[in-house]
């Protein structure tokens, strides 16, 4: 409302000037002869009183009216940027892993970012600039067909071609500002994984090759854009050399208009005020032209997550808590393919019993299928055929955010920690603890004395993904995360083979305290790790090769004994 004002009054104001001059005008041709000095001051003074003061009052309406909306529009502005980015990010974390394993971190981070911020910046431009000039056009068009519909024809004969060209090459602008947004998601998305994995990066000495990567990802992405620029800027100067035409044919015709009396000298500057406004306004449309492509291109990336309906297996399902279950797992004639590669069978007919507070090890060479399996207990995927049970319940039955909070804790190879401190990571197994009990699950993981070592203790920050710690402690803290939420069922997916040999014993250490009641399912890569798990199993090919316990798979000289054989002479080795 305060743009609608600002945008009438920028339309009366012309009028009020035109109003002085024809006052000025009749003072002129009356002349000084007519009074005295002082009745000649007067006389001026009182005639132009009147539409002056109007027209101070109006300019101080039009400033207190101008702050009011940018300042609103701010606030607003901020508010839909904010319920965007909320909504956005809502609607990415109920994707399920599928959408996260054909989508790149980088090009997701832009939406959040980089599109909101567009769109958020286009928006209030659009609103303010948009709203105040279009209101402006159509007030000063009704101003100037008032004032002289001769004049006002001359201005008429040329639009439908403008509109007509500025339609057509908009449809173009458009299509090249999305070509350019999707590019420059791309060069982020490079630019990201190679910050991500610098350590990689700086093992192969490949800073330059990723160097080269990103530079030609922004190469293509500047080629876009000046292209983008090219187009806008002709667009823009076409506009400009169509309104400084108006304004020349404005001042020829209105001179003659005016020399044969049909004009008066108020009027014409009103006219030449108001389409001064319009040829401003137009020109303020045509640059904001520009910002509607990139809004309109942002807008639709934006949509396009947004518009992600969440996925079936993040929500719905049973509420569960760790006191509703036991831990007893049965894998019913499983069969799974990934998503992203449905041609290819990574577990067939697949039987896995787990009695509860038994431990089970799962062993085989790499590509077999055991993280898989751990993947599909936790629900990160749903099976392509059969079933999984937990205490003879479907897991797919169950609310999976309760599942994998509550009942499931996962002990991976590799933990990441947040850049937070020791106390917040550990906690982010249950948000509710209390520190005696993070400290408590510490004690527990031996994790509590090399935290106490450190000079900040429990709040000493861990650096991005827990660069701070050594591999050891970060195990350890993983650990202690997952012993936060109290399971019933424990998934260590080889959570010791990174491990030097101190380390590794040190942490075993902790998981014989930790598991101790509990179901668990080990994923093995060392089978060193696995000699007392009450059953063993083999796989191969995503079957079950053999299983039975140490003691019996190696009488049987099987899969196992060849595993375990090989193990023993690369060690020797």
């Amino acid at each position: 409302m305060s743009a609608f004002v600002v945008a009438i009054l920028n339309i009366w104001i012309p009028q009020c000037v035109g109003h002085v001059v024809n006052v000025i005008t009749k003072v002129r041709q009356e002349g000084k002869s007519s009074y005295d000095d002082t009745d000649f001051m007067t006389s001026i003074f009182q005639q132009l009183a009147a539409p002056a003061f109007k027209l101070a009052r109006m300019y101080v309406i039009q400033a207190l009216f101008t702050f009011t909306y940018i300042y609103t529009l701010s606030c607003v502005g901020e508010r839909v940027a904010e319920k965007l980015r909320h909504d956005l990010f809502k609607s990415v974390m109920m994707q399920d892993i599928e959408f996260f394993d054909k989508n790149r971190s980088g090009e997701i981070v832009t939406r959040l970012t980089t599109d909101i911020q567009e769109f958020k910046s286009s928006f209030k431009i659009l609103v303010a600039q948009g709203l105040r000039s279009l209101t402006q056009i159509i007030g000063c068009v009704i101003s100037v067909i008032i004032i002289s519909p001769q004049l006002t024809g001359v201005m008429v004969l040329c639009m439908p071609t403008v509109v007509f060209i500025g339609s057509f090459i908009g449809r173009k602008l458009r299509q090249l500002s999305a070509e350019a947004q999707v590019q420059m998601a791309k060069a982020t998305g490079v630019c990201e994984e190679a910050i991500q994995n610098i350590r990689t990066v700086r093992a192969f000495a490949a800073e330059e090759k990723e160097l080269e990567v990103f530079s030609r990802e922004v190469d293509k992405t500047t080629a876009l854009y000046e292209k983008l620029g090219l187009g806008i800027g002709l667009f823009q100067a076409g506009t400009n050399i169509f309104l400084n035409g108006i304004l020349l044919s404005t001042l020829y015709f209105g001179g003659h208009l005016m020399s044969s009396g049909q004009l008066s000298p108020g009027d014409l500057m009103a006219f030449l005020m108001a389409t001064q406004t319009i040829q401003r306004s137009m020109a303020q449309l045509s640059l904001l032209f520009g910002t509607y492509v990139r809004a309109v291109s942002a807008g639709a990336r934006i949509t396009e997550y947004l518009e992600l309906p969440p996925a079936t297996i993040m929500i719905g399902g049973k509420n569960v808590t760790n006191e509703t279950f036991k831990g007893h797992i049965s894998f019913d004639n499983v069969r799974f393919s990934y998503p992203t590669r449905p041609d290819f069978v990574v577990l067939k007919d697949f039987h896995l019993d787990i009695p509860a507070g038994k431990t089970v090890a799962i062993v085989g060479t790499s590509g077999n299928g055991k993280s898989t399996i751990a993947a599909l207990l936790e629900r990160l995927y749903d099976v392509t055929a059969g079933s999984i049970k937990i205490d003879n319940t479907d897991i797919k039955a169950l609310n999976s955010s309760d599942l994998r909070g509550r009942v499931l804790g996962y002990i991976d190879q590799e933990p990441i920690l947040f850049s937070t401190s020791i106390m917040e990571n550990i906690r982010y197994g249950n948000l509710e603890a209390t520190d005696d009990e993070v400290i408590s699950v510490a004690k527990e993981a031996n994790a509590h004395d090399f935290i106490e070592s450190f000079p900040d203790g429990y709040n000493t920050k861990v650096g991005e993904r827990g660069a701070q710690l050594s591999g050891g402690q970060k195990q350890r803290v993983a650990i202690a995360r997952a012993l936060l939420k109290k399971p019933s069922i424990l998934i260590l997916d080889e959570a010791t083979s990174a491990l030097d040999y101190e380390s590794e014993r040190i942490v075993q250490k902790a998981l014989d305290n930790a598991t101790r009641g509990k179901t668990l399912l080990v994923i093995a890569h060392r089978l060193s790790t696995v000699r007392n798990a009450d059953l063993i199993v083999v796989l191969q090919r995503g079957s079950i090769a053999e299983m039975g316990t140490h003691d019996e798979l190696m009488q049987q000289r099987g899969a196992y004994f060849d595993l375990t054989k090989r193990e023993e002479n690369e060690t020797e080795i």
